[in-house]
């Protein structure tokens, strides 16, 4: 009984050590940035056609289409939309441009958000940081005039866009979302453990964040998603109570959807969001 005592304890200091452990270099497990040196970041900007976003301090926070840079199909007097792409956790904002060239023809001034930490951009990754980033964006835009702003949040940028957007509701007029999730714990407790669920430090969570938003939103779906898993996009559709758009691609993967330029999806999207509240 003393042996069998003794392993149980051992057993549970081990435990226990190995959950503090994953506590604490969980980030390192959820976050995996690209960050290339800034002229290695701004060769590539320029190779792609795209110039830095910078903040009124002169800090690049993102990139963007220089002016006049994209074919402008509006009518006389409509405003221009904006929309500020959310990537997901890996990468930098550079490995997005397929977002520029699917919506920029559409008539949307897009710009790239590089996070914190991310893309030769100083600081680390965490809820806090990039909820920091993306609000600070979004204040720019609103700074430059009145056109509408939308979010594009992308896998772990689903739960960045939904953050942002209840945090300035008043300034974001739609959403766009692809391979999103409903709640991060949930994901994590699926791949990991339920206590590696229980012990997620940046616990975003667009379902109960979109639950307080009035704004249209349209969501891509991955049908084969084995990331976050294709059910909770489904849910976070079922959950929205406001002018929505769902399209799925059966066969696709988490990083395997297909984002050309000229699909319906993106003409719909954005038909759907220019309509508004």
């Amino acid at each position: 009984m003393r042996i069998a005592a003794g392993l149980l304890i051992t057993l549970g200091v081990v435990g226990a050590a190995l959950l503090l452990l994953a506590f604490t270099f969980q980030r390192r497990l959820l976050y995996f940035p690209d960050r290339p040196a800034e002229p290695a970041a701004l060769a590539r900007a320029a190779r792609m056609g795209l110039e830095p976003w910078r903040d009124p301090a002169g800090q690049r926070i993102g990139w963007r289409l220089p002016d006049g840079a994209s074919p402008d199909p509006r009518k006389e007097g409509a405003a221009r939309p904006r929309l500020l792409v959310i990537h997901g956790n890996a990468g930098s904002a550079l490995d997005r441009g397929t977002y520029v060239a699917a919506l920029a023809p559409l008539g949307v001034e897009v710009r790239l958000l590089e996070y914190p930490g991310y893309g030769g951009r100083a600081g680390e990754p965490t809820l806090a940081t990039l909820s920091e980033a993306a609000t600070a964006a979004i204040d720019a835009l609103a700074a430059e005039g009145p056109a509408p702003i939308w979010l594009l949040g992308e896998s772990l940028g689903s739960g960045v866009a939904a953050r942002a957007a209840i945090e300035r509701r008043a300034q974001v007029n739609g959403l766009i979302l692809v391979t999103p999730f409903a709640r991060l714990a949930e994901v994590a407790a699926l791949h990991y453990s339920r206590a590696a669920g229980l012990l997620l430090r940046d616990r975003w969570a667009p379902l109960d964040d979109l639950a307080r938003f009035d704004g249209p939103v349209a969501l891509l779906l991955a049908g084969r998603d084995e990331v976050v898993g294709v059910d909770q996009g489904r849910r976070l559709h079922g959950s929205l109570q406001v002018p929505k758009l769902l399209a799925e691609q059966a066969e696709a993967t988490h990083n395997g959807l297909d984002l050309r330029p000229g699909l319906p999806f993106w003409s719909d999207a954005v038909a759907l969001l220019r309509r508004g509240r």
